[in-house]
């Protein structure tokens, strides 16, 4: 057995919930001497860049979380032409929307219905469209932004359990995407419906929106749905949410996307880097 399916089966009989909470509690601990440990060793472990941050002194932040969804400095991430990656991360998988289903790994597929909470309605609008997952690991930019500009029309909390989302667990466990808590946010833009899916991990103690705050953790119960009235709108570029520790976006497009071709499985991208056009922009040339 690999070690990396090993990790991934170790993770089934884990308390997800109660690890990710403490982690939490001490991500939000405000006692000097420990936080500045904390963010320090993070500093070293993971090499983390602070030129790049609006706030360079790692002292500064009032807890780990705070220096954990630190803003970048102005010009850091310039925003692309067309779809625009909405954080750091790997581009773990993009492509079609397939007959409902979307590429998890190599021999793992997950179907968008699911990925959605289980709504139907909402999952035929992305057939024959195409979707785009990003991995954030611990060292990336974790504020998530909007790959294009749209309206928010609806979210959804759907509850479930917290595996880890790296490669490891991504290639072993199916339907990770849609056994994860993750909150679904859907958008009218002009190109058509966006699903922006954030996806909960162990040890993400938390998932907010620029619209709501803090929305996870949530009490246990089953889907929940908030449908906005007062139109919540976001330009593209602007932030529309951040993880309080990694995880994943997944995103899903109803007009069909012709990503660049420079890019591919497993490349390195950062929030505002183009990552294709819709096909109905595309002209020749413009993913060369």
């Amino acid at each position: 057995m690999s070690l990396s399916k090993l990790f991934a089966l170790i993770q089934y009989p884990l308390p997800h919930h109660l690890l990710s909470r403490l982690v939490g509690w001490l991500a939000e601990c405000r006692t000097p001497w420990l936080k500045n440990a904390l963010v320090r060793r993070f500093i070293r472990q993971f090499r983390v860049d602070m030129d790049e941050a609006a706030e360079p002194d790692p002292t500064a932040y009032a807890t780990f979380n705070d220096f954990f969804t630190r803003a970048l400095e102005d010009g850091a991430r310039p925003i692309g032409e067309g779809v625009a990656s909405p954080a750091d991360g790997t581009l773990s998988q993009f492509g079609p929307v397939e007959a409902g289903q979307l590429l998890q790994a190599k021999g793992h597929h997950f179907s968008v219905m699911d990925l959605l909470g289980g709504d139907g309605d909402a999952a035929r609008r992305y057939l024959g469209g195409s979707f785009a997952t990003i991995y954030l690991s611990p060292s990336d930019y974790h504020r998530v932004h909007m790959p294009v500009g749209g309206t928010l029309t609806e979210m959804v909390y759907v509850p479930g359990r917290l595996f880890s989302v790296n490669a490891a667990t991504t290639e072993h466990v199916p339907n990770l995407f849609a056994r994860n808590e993750r909150l679904v946010c859907h958008f009218d833009t002009e190109h058509g419906p966006m699903a922006m899916v954030l996806v909960g991990a162990m040890i993400v103690a938390a998932i907010e929106t620029v619209w709501a705050g803090q929305i996870t953790p949530l009490p246990r119960g089953g889907v929940q749905r908030i449908r906005f009235d007062t139109p919540v709108r976001l330009e593209k570029g602007e932030e529309m949410g951040r993880f309080k520790l990694g995880s994943t976006v997944v995103m899903a497009f109803a007009e069909p996307v012709a990503f660049a071709n420079a890019i591919e499985p497993g490349a390195k991208v950062q929030m505002g880097q183009s990552l294709g056009a819709f096909k109905t922009s595309v002209r020749a040339g413009d993913l060369l």
